[in-house]
């Protein structure tokens, strides 16, 4: 089993179903980011994660690297009982923006859910049928803060379907007519470049779904 979590560039080692990379920049005038992804990939299976802690600077890094070590314990978990689990264990920061999803080979599905200001969508691989199959439903609500009832959803993924993630430092347009070609790290890094806000911490996280192993 592999796990990252950074608030800067880096790129996953396909080991499981997808392979994933990722762009972070801090708000203009900062040195430290709050936005941050969380990628635990295994064989069958893949959790992917980006938090975005309320603010910027250090309080928010720190309730983001908060959030990120729970996701890396227990990325087994049930997302609802994760999420959860952060939002007790964040009381005591800003709270933070959380989304998630889980990549299953075997069931070729992907489960999402997200509270807060994480946009999520999934992009076509099929260069015939190119743009966003799906845009991830956000919930109201800080966890840490104040928790809504959750629920998740599950969609089906096809070989190089493209997962991807952006916090409320790029704008809410940025799948739209997506090239997703590429390895991920470059389509995180197109993406911050051509959507990236300046007046908040922004990440990108992308992941590609690579479908079953023989």
């Amino acid at each position: 089993m592999s796990s990252s979590v950074f608030a800067s560039s880096d790129a996953g080692v396909p080991d499981g179903p997808i392979e994933w990379g990722a762009a972070a920049r801090a708000r203009l005038g900062q040195v430290t980011t709050g936005d941050h992804a969380v990628v635990v990939s295994r064989p069958g299976g893949a959790l992917v994660a980006a938090l975005d802690g309320l603010g910027h600077g250090v309080e928010a890094a720190r309730a983001a690297d908060t959030a990120g070590q729970l996701v890396r314990a227990f990325a087994g978990a049930d997302l609802i009982a994760l999420v959860r689990r952060c939002h007790e264990a964040l009381r005591p920061t800003r709270g933070a923006a959380i989304s998630l999803a889980r990549v299953c080979e075997h069931e070729e599905t992907v489960t999402w859910l997200g509270i807060g200001s994480v946009e999520g969508r999934l992009v076509s691989g099929d260069p015939l049928a190119p743009g966003p199959k799906a845009s991830l439903r956000l919930f109201r609500g800080t966890p840490g803060r104040e928790l809504p009832g959750l629920a998740t959803a599950t969609l089906a993924v096809r070989r190089g379907d493209m997962l991807l993630f952006g916090t409320d430092g790029v704008g809410a347009g940025f799948a739209d007519s997506l090239d997703v070609s590429g390895r991920p790290r470059a389509v995180a890094e197109r993406v911050l470049a051509a959507h990236r806000k300046g007046t908040h911490d922004a990440l990108v996280l992308a992941a590609r779904y690579l479908g079953p192993r023989p």
